[in-house]
C-alpha cells in the first residue's frame, strides 16, 4: 500500500509538473477537431467527440472526415494524440522507476543497519 501511495504521490506531483504542456496538447487537439467540425459542417460536440476519440487512436468510424484537409488534420491530430499519451505513459513509468528505488535504497539501508547493530 505504501508503493501505491508513494506511487500516486510523486505521479501527480510531476502530471502537475507538465500540465502546461499536457493542456496545450488538449488545446491543440481541440481547435484541429473544431476546424475539422466546421469544414464537415459537425456541430461542436461531435467535432469535440470526434477529435478525442481520433486521438486516442480508438478511431470508432461513426463520424469521419470526407474532405482532404480533414483528413490531413486527422493524421495530425492522431500523431498529437501519440504524444499526448507517450508523455503520460513516460511519467508513469518515470514514477515508478523512482519510488521503487527508493524503496529498495531503503530496504539497503534497514539492511545494513540491521548488521550493524548486531
Amino acid at each position: 500500500m505504501e508503493f501505491t501511495v508513494n506511487f500516486l504521490h510523486l505521479f501527480v506531483y510531476v502530471l502537475y509538473l507538465v500540465s502546461p504542456l499536457l493542456l496545450f496538447l488538449l488545446f491543440i487537439i481541440f481547435l484541429l477537431g473544431q476546424i475539422v467540425g466546421k469544414k464537415e459542417n459537425w456541430n461542436w460536440f461531435d467535432s469535440l467527440y470526434w477529435s478525442f476519440i481520433t486521438s486516442t487512436t480508438v478511431g470508432y468510424g461513426d463520424i469521419r472526415p470526407t474532405e482532404k484537409l480533414s483528413k490531413t488534420l486527422a493524421v495530425i491530430i492522431a500523431l498529437i494524440g501519440l504524444v499526448f499519451t507517450g508523455i503520460i505513459v513516460a511519467l508513469a513509468l518515470y514514477s515508478t522507476k523512482e519510488v521503487m528505488q527508493a524503496q529498495l535504497d531503503f530496504q539497503i539501508i534497514e539492511k545494513t543497519i540491521d548488521t550493524i547493530t548486531e
